[in-house]
């Protein structure tokens, strides 16, 4: 990383990897956290585009400033010794959940969109992220870096083909509107999203040598999020029962510009694949502090509790973890929000 915006642009982009997961790339969190509550969702979506950049911003900074090698030294900083103990132990569970909404989630795209076993899905998805964090953080840079300019040209094509140049009635509007919890939900989510890419950005961040590139890599980061957010909620609004998806973008991909079906379907499995690597190498940072074991048998050990946890069903886990995550991790921005930036 030479040059600053380079820099700023590939933790942009590692940003982006980290935040879109099964559930951003597929839309079923989308779904879940937005277009259930009608257009009020679009502020939503503009409430957690704030978190992502300022928090996120802010989050990078203060690792660099205390050098935190892990999202543990953060959260001790922002809870203290005690507290950080136990905060550690409710960040390695919800770590390994969302990985397992993961695996579950490159399955559900197998399953539903190419008729093939989910099986195949997480096996293929487990076989590459070893091979990927067997070159550690340099593989973590180098496939965030092929898969997030693809999804962001991606996301706006299938939202100028559906929504913009599209004759089709917008469904949104025949959903519950203006529910109280609306803005509940959307800072949750910005709230679970920014704590689960602690465990990236943290010691991403301290390999940074300039402020300034974090500071300007957060704020594309968080605008590029907003804009993907944005792009697949509109996209979505043309979506007839687009909660009985589990692959709702696949499904309006399909409609809308058929030929480019499959590509899609692969930078969806791209981002999954993303997200995976990502808590992956956060996990295994963690496990190793504790248990003194060979990297490559700790992501295994970690991807086998994964794979057990995974046969829940994707759809399931979605609706039900998540959610319960997002309420947890408010406690972190809010302590986030509260603890200065060190001089």
């Amino acid at each position: 990383m030479k040059r600053s915006n380079e820099s700023a642009f590939q933790l942009a982009f590692v940003y982006v990897g980290t935040v879109v997961g099964a559930g951003f790339a597929t839309g079923k969190e989308i779904v879940e956290f937005f277009v259930r509550f009608g257009w009020i969702g679009l502020v939503g979506i503009m409430i957690s585009g704030a978190i992502f950049t300022g928090l996120g911003a802010k989050m990078m900074l203060i690792s660099k400033r205390i050098e935190a090698e892990s999202y543990q030294d953060l959260n001790r900083f922002l809870f203290g010794t005690v507290a950080s103990k136990y905060i550690n132990i409710v960040m390695f569970f919800i770590l390994l959940g969302v990985t397992s909404v993961m695996l579950s989630g490159a399955g559900a795209i197998f399953e539903e969109q190419l008729g093939i076993s989910k099986e195949y899905g997480i096996f293929l998805t487990i076989i590459l992220s070893l091979v990927v964090l067997y070159k550690g953080s340099k593989g973590l840079f180098g496939v965030n870096v092929l898969v997030v300019p693809m999804l962001v040209s991606f996301s706006l094509i299938v939202f100028l083909d559906s929504f913009v140049f599209s004759s089709s009635e917008s469904h949104v509007l025949a959903m519950q509107l203006g529910k109280a919890e609306w803005m509940l939900s959307a800072v949750s989510y910005g709230a679970f999203n920014l704590a689960l890419s602690q465990a990236v950005l943290v010691p991403v961040a301290n390999e940074m040598t300039s402020e300034a590139v974090i500071k300007r890599g957060a704020v594309l980061g968080g605008v590029m999020l907003t804009l993907i957010l944005l792009a697949c909620f509109l996209s979505l609004s043309s979506l007839e029962m687009l909660e009985t998806f589990d692959i709702p973008m696949a499904q309006v991909v399909y409609q809308v510009a058929n030929s480019i079906h499959l590509i899609y379907l692969l930078v969806i499995f791209g981002e999954v694949f993303t997200s995976v690597i990502g808590n992956l190498y956060g996990l295994e940072r963690q496990v190793r502090a504790y248990i003194q074991m060979k990297s490559i048998n700790t992501i295994s050990l970690i991807l086998i509790c994964c794979y057990i946890i995974s046969k829940i069903g994707y759809g399931t886990l979605i609706s039900t973890v998540y959610p319960i995550f997002g309420y947890v991790s408010i406690f972190f921005i809010f302590f986030l929000c509260l603890r200065k930036v060190p001089e």
